[in-house]
């Protein structure tokens, strides 16, 4: 089931980046739950792959990841040993993929929700922000994937851990069906994604409406909508947080996009 819940005030983003839940055994709050803001209300979950190749995507993502690979093998040789770091390399420079990134951190997903390509257009629509629990996701998976969760005592799968238990998409697929799905950390690549604390979400080719899958499969995942009247301001707070296109996008682009945001007359 997805619950919805609509921020139309300051004060109600505050539970949002405060979720955490106390854990007895380590007398400390922790949190399993991941985050993803789009700047639009009306935009639905949706990975690249599926809004680039359709219903040829099963028989278009080997040619895409074949061909990423061996063009882009020069820039990272160890893409050839894992179709699991082919696609987060790939997902990282603008490869359509079946990944669907998410961030740990609820200020980087209002950094998503609150930033619009066309700033004009900040006040035309509401925004949102959508909330799945890792926890509750790799529950569902078969016995295999568990026992590798547990047997390296952590709760998200890296690379090589997914590696050890898939080593390709028809294994993954096979096993995944449309009952359930793998959270993954990817490598530091890159400062990006070190910045965005990003985690991917693999979606298996069985799944091709996301929101559908977590309405029927999960009971915590929220859909926080955003009123329109606030998105400037949550804006204003996040770039007083040093929550900004100059910290999450490194180099001059970064730096760039997050100046012209900074001098924009409204």
């Amino acid at each position: 089931m997805i619950k919805e819940v609509n921020i139309t005030k300051i004060e109600d983003v505050l539970p949002l980046i405060t979720e955490q839940e106390y854990r007895p055994d380590l007398g400390r709050n922790r949190s399993l739950y991941l985050y993803r803001g789009m700047p639009d209300v009306s935009f639905k979950l949706g990975t690249s792959l599926q809004r680039n190749c359709k219903d040829a995507k099963k028989n278009l993502e080997p040619c895409i990841l074949n061909n990423f690979t061996k063009y882009g093998a020069l820039e990272d040789p160890l893409i050839e040993k894992s179709v699991w770091r082919q696609m987060i390399l790939g997902q990282h420079h603008g490869l359509p993929t079946r990944l669907l990134d998410w961030s740990q951190s609820p200020l980087i997903a209002l950094h998503f929700a609150t930033t619009e390509a066309d700033l004009d257009k900040m006040e035309d629509h509401d925004c949102i922000i959508w909330r799945i629990d890792i926890k509750e996701l790799h529950s569902l998976l078969p016995g295999r994937y568990k026992k590798i969760l547990s047997d390296n005592q952590t709760s998200v799968f890296t690379v090589n851990m997914l590696k050890d238990v898939a080593d390709s998409l028809e294994r993954y697929d096979e096993d995944m069906q449309d009952k359930s799905m793998v959270v993954i950390e990817p490598p530091s690549i890159d400062p990006r994604i070190v910045n965005q604390y990003s985690f991917f979400a693999i979606i298996p080719d069985a799944i091709n409406n996301i929101e559908d899958y977590f309405e029927k499969n999960t009971g915590n995942t929220v859909k926080y909508i955003i009123s329109k009247e606030l998105r400037w301001r949550i804006r204003d707070m996040l770039d007083q947080q040093n929550i900004s296109e100059r910290i999450l996008y490194t180099g001059l682009d970064g730096l760039s996009k997050w100046l012209g945001r900074h001098y924009y007359k409204k």
